[in-house]
């Protein structure tokens, strides 16, 4: 019974975090004020980017989207509505760091399900969730020319680590049921990249002051 439950948990929850990481790229697109056709490519890029990559790594195939092509729809249709509707969205990078953590803790938990139903251990779960969660955004930044938010200051990634390390905890570990440890792992990793965009937390950087002097 509980399997009949999380396949469909996942594949829905996989389905939202593409809608949303789908509209975070035709959000970016629109501030770079590119054509329709970019916001396709830059919408589809960064809703499937770390799943493809995750996927390669684990050695499945054929690639998620590959299997199912309505990935792909669902990419063009929602990065056309954004072309057609950023611009009723005021303080639309407001919205876009809103959409971004939504689908960062979406897709850390997918990705960590999905290399656990995969055979991988825990600690390998826990990467390939962060994999999935945080690699199409950068590849989005990079063909943007924005700086990824995984290389700010920001708590970005570490949201990401503990979405997916609290769904490894709660099912590999303590057996938890997958329904409740999808909410209780999707809600920690949104609540703490919530708290960082509402608070403008951030993590400690590197310091001189920190370093071993040599003299």
């Amino acid at each position: 019974m509980l399997d009949q439950i999380i396949d469909p948990v996942v594949h829905w929850l996989n389905l939202a975090g593409t809608v949303v990481f789908a509209v975070s790229g035709g959000l970016v697109a629109a501030r770079k004020n590119l054509d329709i056709i970019s916001f396709i490519l830059i919408g589809t890029i960064t809703a499937i980017g770390g799943g493809t990559l995750r996927d390669l790594m684990l050695g499945i195939g054929p690639v998620g989207w590959v299997g199912a092509p309505h990935i792909l729809w669902i990419c063009i249709i929602s990065a056309v509505l954004t072309y057609f509707a950023a611009h009723l969205i005021e303080l639309r990078q407001r919205w876009l760091l809103w959409a971004d953590a939504a689908g960062l803790a979406l897709f850390a938990v997918v990705g960590a399900e999905v290399a656990l139903s995969n055979g991988t251990s825990g600690m390998v779960a826990i990467g390939m969730g962060v994999v999935t969660a945080t690699f199409g955004g950068i590849i989005r930044d990079v063909l943007c020319q924005e700086t990824s938010l995984v290389l700010q200051q920001e708590i970005y990634a570490t949201a990401a680590v503990i979405g997916a390390g609290s769904y490894v905890l709660m099912t590999d570990w303590l057996h938890i049921d997958r329904p409740l440890a999808v909410a209780v792992a999707f809600g920690a990793g949104f609540i703490i990249r919530a708290l960082a965009i509402v608070f403008r937390l951030s993590l400690p950087g590197y310091s001189r002051k920190n370093s071993i002097s040599g003299t």
